[in-house]
C-alpha cells in the first residue's frame, strides 16, 4: 500500500514553513525556537477570520501552505484533521463560565470548542464538499490521522490533505496535559506523484519496540512537546532525502513503521 507525499505545510516555533523547516531539519540552518509563528495564509472570509481561534489559525496556516505548493483545486480535496485535545482554551472558558453568575457562555467559545471546528473553517476556506474527518487519538493522533488519510487515498483514490495540530492548554491545565509548544503540519497525499513530489510512503506495519527520535536535542524537545510534532522523524527523513524505514509513536507500546522512499 503506497501513497505519494506531494507537498508539506508547517507552522511551529522556529519552523515557520516547510522551506524553513526543510533547511533546519537538514542541518543547513540553525534552529531558532524563539522565532514567532506567522499566520499569513488563512484566506478566510472576514467574519470567519475574526472568529478563528489560535488553534484554527495554526491548522489553516499549515494546510494552506501544503495546498499552495501544488496549486490543485481545493474544492476537490478531501481532508483528515488530527488533533489530540481540540481547542482546550475554548473548553476551559466554557467550563469557567458555567460557575459564573448567569453562565455567560460566549457563542464564539462554544463554536470553537467543537473538535472538528478547524476542519469546518478549512472547508469554508477551501470551498470543499468532499469527505472529511476529524480524529482525536491522544498522543497517537498523528499516526492515527496518517493511517486514516492513507486508507482514504487507497480505497477511494482521492487526494487527501492530512493536517495534524495541537496548541498548549491554558496554564491551569498544563500540569495535566503536557503540550508545551504549538505545532501544525499538513501532508498532501495522493495515489499518483505530482511534479515535485517529495516522497513515496509504503510498507506499513504496526509493531512493538522503540520509535524514532531526533538527534538535535532542541528539536527532540519539540517532538516531545506536542503530539502533532511526533511527525518530525518523517519530516527529517524527507528533508535529508535519505530513503529508509522509520517508526512513529502509535498506541502504548506500539509504533507505526513505514518505508520512506525518494521520488
Amino acid at each position: 500500500m503506497a501513497v505519494f507525499l506531494n507537498s508539506i505545510g508547517l507552522c511551529a516555533p522556529g519552523l515557520s514553513d516547510w522551506l524553513t523547516g526543510q533547511s533546519v531539519l537538514a542541518g543547513l540552518t540553525p534552529y531558532q525556537p524563539d522565532e514567532p509563528l506567522r499566520f499569513n495564509r488563512l484566506r478566510l472570509p472576514r467574519n470567519e477570520a475574526r472568529r478563528a481561534s489560535s488553534t484554527v489559525r495554526l491548522a489553516l496556516q499549515a494546510a494552506t501552505e501544503a495546498l499552495d505548493q501544488v496549486g490543485i483545486d481545493t474544492s476537490s480535496c478531501s481532508a483528515v484533521f488530527a488533533c489530540s485535545g481540540g481547542n482546550t482554551e475554548a473548553l476551559d472558558a466554557l467550563c469557567r463560565a458555567l460557575i459564573e453568575p448567569g453562565r455567560p457562555i460566549s457563542p464564539n467559545h462554544f463554536n470553537n470548542s467543537v473538535h472538528n471546528a478547524p476542519l469546518g473553517y478549512w472547508a469554508i476556506a477551501a470551498n470543499s464538499q468532499e469527505p472529511v474527518s476529524s480524529i482525536g487519538a491522544y498522543d497517537a493522533s498523528f499516526a492515527a490521522g496518517l493511517l486514516d488519510a492513507v486508507a482514504l487515498v487507497q480505497v477511494e483514490s482521492r487526494t487527501v490533505l492530512l493536517v495534524a495540530f495541537d496548541t498548549p492548554p491554558p496554564l491551569d491545565l498544563q500540569p495535566f496535559r503536557a503540550v508545551s509548544a504549538p505545532f501544525g503540519v499538513a501532508l498532501l497525499l495522493g495515489s499518483e506523484a505530482l511534479t515535485g513530489s517529495l516522497a513515496r510512503l509504503q510498507k506499513w506495519r504496526i509493531q512493538s519496540g522503540a520509535v524514532d527520535s531526533m538527534v538535535h536535542s532542541a528539536i527532540e524537545l519539540l517532538r516531545l512537546s506536542n503530539p502533532a510534532a511526533r511527525c518530525l522523524p518523517l519530516l527529517h527523513r524527507i528533508a535529508i532525502r535519505q530513503p529508509g524505514r522509520i517508526t512513529l509513536p502509535y498506541l502504548p507500546g506500539l509504533g507505526l513503521e513505514l518505508q520512506v522512499d525518494s521520488c
